[in-house]
């Protein structure tokens, strides 16, 4: 079960200081903490001349441990913009269990003005932070800001990074032990990048004693204010008397690094295809986009309004961490487009319309915080929504509804990005380390790297077209506003949903057919989500002025979902099918044996698709990942959730079952 993440505990002493209830110790200094900072960890892990000697697409890496008010942060981004290449960029990854409201970061935030320009980008991004790894991208992505909020022991050892400069941070060891362990510090072993430095502000004897131990040459060194002495060192590399750390399976390991140019193909421009583009995009590289239709997002991606509804599970599974992860990076991506016409932060209530749901909203209600879920009874429920409804259910207070094609507009925008429109690609040909994207006719374009992101299109390729994705049509209606149905809310959701007004129209949806290929909205299903409406509130049909509506003369439009059997995205590199099942057939003997073999990969080959009807919480961030993978980051996500969105699982599912 998740465990509910809490905020922060503060009081604040009379000079606007915060200090943690919970561990009784405080947050920075209370004689300088800009200038302990600095010293501690800048100076200690020679910052200043790291980022100065970074080549100008290059990165450093930062691990912190307790990420508290943000204020190590700050200041590594603020030295990074006067130190660095102007192409470089910095990640700074940080684990937090206790993160700030948005309040009391704001509060804290307010005592270091020589931080303010940097201050106020993380804050208006600091939105939607909740348990799990939450991605913010800060400076026009040159700076990459991942927390992973949860215990440290919880949290680490989820993290695929190669990090080159630690802080350990945190409250002291005297009010904080379980942050100062040999199963914490053989976790920062284990991501150290060769080379990588440790700095702390403690010089507990035991504590430089664990970090030796665990592969790190730490020394006394002297400290600052009334810190006589602190701690720093570098990682020698893992003990030879301590067992190391289990690899990566290969059907999972990373492809190799790639050097050379950073070009890329993506083929779709839908969600999928947009936030990869972007996410590329944002790292240096000139990305071509490909789209069949006049403009972007013209297929599933086209609907006037699009959900933020997280579907989570009470029991941590591996979709219900990529939808928390997923929801977090969208919602903040939000906040650079213009509300009420791109999208609105309306919040969405799910009813509990029988039974079954009931119960299930239950669990959730126990796992997760207020912030992100809370139970409405029905007369709160239909205050909150502003119409009549038969049932309370659950409200999400930072959800709303997105217009898709604003969002894909939005992250193609780069000037590193070119549109390509009404350019279908029937044919992939790799040629002298190119892949050449072909209509029939003639190469429309090529580059090293491509990735697949049309939706079930992407079977016509024949590296992808043994990926289980199947179509799924949907049907939404529009609905003209009355001046009654205008006080709709917020998204209420039972079996379908329907939308605050948008430009004058609800959106109202959406059907499922699992068998038709046309595309042609038909009245049947107009009919059809009619009913739903009525499921969800009468109260709302009778405002609609229901009883005018012809079905046959209503407007709306049908698209293809397209998801995988399994409902996690698809999302990852693509290897050689008829190699990999060569390469690893002694699993179908044995599903536990790891053979020494590295995967077939098929080079620069990248596939992002099969979010189904969550697209707008999955896609972007699924593009973050690849970016990833691609540039040999810290990937956005637990590396178990990666796995499980991997496209590699169907073979090795089918090579265990001995289906290959």
């Amino acid at each position: 079960m998740t465990s509910i993440q809490q905020h922060a505990q503060l009081d604040w002493d009379d000079q606007g200081r915060p200090r943690s209830r919970v561990f009784d110790d405080v947050y920075f200094s209370d004689q300088s903490g800009l200038d302990e900072t600095r010293y501690v960890f800048l100076e200690q892990n020679r910052l200043a001349e790291r980022f100065a000697a970074l080549p100008h697409d290059g990165r450093l890496v930062i691990g912190e441990t307790g990420f508290g008010t943000g204020l190590n942060f700050l200041c590594a981004w603020q030295l990074f913009e006067q130190c660095a290449p102007a192409r470089a960029r910095l990640h700074f990854v940080s684990v937090e269990k206790y993160p700030l409201s948005p309040e009391d970061l704001r509060r804290a935030l307010a005592l270091w003005p020589s931080l303010q320009v940097q201050a106020e980008q993380l804050l208006g991004q600091y939105v939607a932070i909740h348990q799990g790894f939450q991605r913010l991208v800060l400076a026009n992505g040159r700076v990459t800001l991942t927390l992973l909020i949860g215990d440290a022991l919880e949290q680490l050892p989820q993290l695929d990074a190669q990090i080159d400069a630690w802080f350990l941070d945190g409250f002291a060891p005297a009010k904080n032990p379980e942050m100062w362990t040999a199963e914490l510090f053989a976790e920062l072993a284990r991501l150290a990048a060769p080379g990588s430095t440790l700095s702390t502000f403690t010089s507990t004897g035991w504590v430089r004693r664990l970090l030796n131990a665990a592969g790190f040459k730490m020394k006394r060194t002297p400290g600052i204010g009334h810190k006589w002495e602190i701690l720093r060192g570098a990682f020698l590399g893992w003990p030879q008397q301590t067992p190391a750390p289990s690899p990566v399976k290969p059907w999972y390991a990373r492809p190799a690094a790639r050097v050379g140019e950073r070009r890329a193909l993506v083929i779709g421009g839908g969600l999928a295809g947009c936030a990869s583009a972007a996410s590329l995009a944002a790292r240096g590289w000139q990305v071509t986009l490909l789209e069949r239709h006049a403009g972007l997002a013209e297929e599933a991606s086209g609907n006037p309004q699009g959900v933020l509804y997280l579907k989570l599970s009470a029991h941590g599974t591996a979709l219900s961490q990529m939808i928390l992860s997923g929801f977090g990076y969208t919602r903040r991506l939000l906040e650079h487009l213009q509300r009420g016409v791109d999208w609105d932060g309306c919040g969405v209530l799910q009813l509990a319309f029988n039974h079954k749901e009931a119960e299930r909203q239950a669990q959730l209600a126990e796992a997760f915080p207020v912030d992100l879920l809370r139970p409405l009874a029905q007369a709160e429920a239909r205050s909150r929504s502003g119409i009549g409804l038969a049932c309370g259910g659950l409200f999400y207070p930072e959800g709303g509804w997105v217009h898709p094609p604003a969002l894909c507009r939005w992250q193609a925008a780069s000037p590193a990005i070119e549109v390509q429109a009404h350019h279908e690609v029937l044919e992939l040909r790799r040629v002298d380390g190119q892949w050449q994207a072909w209509d029939g006719e003639r190469c429309l374009a090529s580059a090293p790297v491509v990735i697949l992101a049309s939706a079930a299109e992407i079977k016509r390729f024949e590296p992808a077209a043994g990926l289980p994705l199947k179509r799924i049509r949907g049907q939404i209606t529009r609905l003209p506003q009355t001046a009654r149905s205008q006080d709709l809310a917020t998204v209420v959701c039972a079996e379908g949903y329907v939308a605050p007004p948008r430009l004058g129209e609800h959106t109202l949806g959406a059907s499922f057919d699992f068998s038709s290929d046309d595309l042609t909205p038909t009245a049947a299903e107009h009919a059809g989500n009619l009913q739903m409406l009525k499921e969800i509130s009468e109260d709302l049909l009778d405002r609609l002025d229901a009883g005018a509506l012809d079905p046959q003369r209503l407007e709306g439009r049908a698209a293809f979902r397209c998801t995988s059997p399994d409902y996690l995205p698809i999302v990852g590199p693509l290897a050689d099918s008829q190699a990999f099942n060569e390469a690893y057939h002694a699993l179908a003997r044995d599903a536990r044996q790891v053979p020494d073999i590295p995967c077939p990969w098929l080079d620069g080959l990248y596939v992002n698709s099969g979010h189904g009807s969550r697209g707008l919480i999955t896609a972007p961030l699924s593009g973050e990942l690849i970016a990833a993978w691609l540039d040999n980051e810290p990937l956005p996500l637990p590396r178990s959730v990666a796995e499980a969105c991997h496209p590699n699982r169907f073979a090795l599912r089918a090579l265990i079952r001995g289906k290959a």
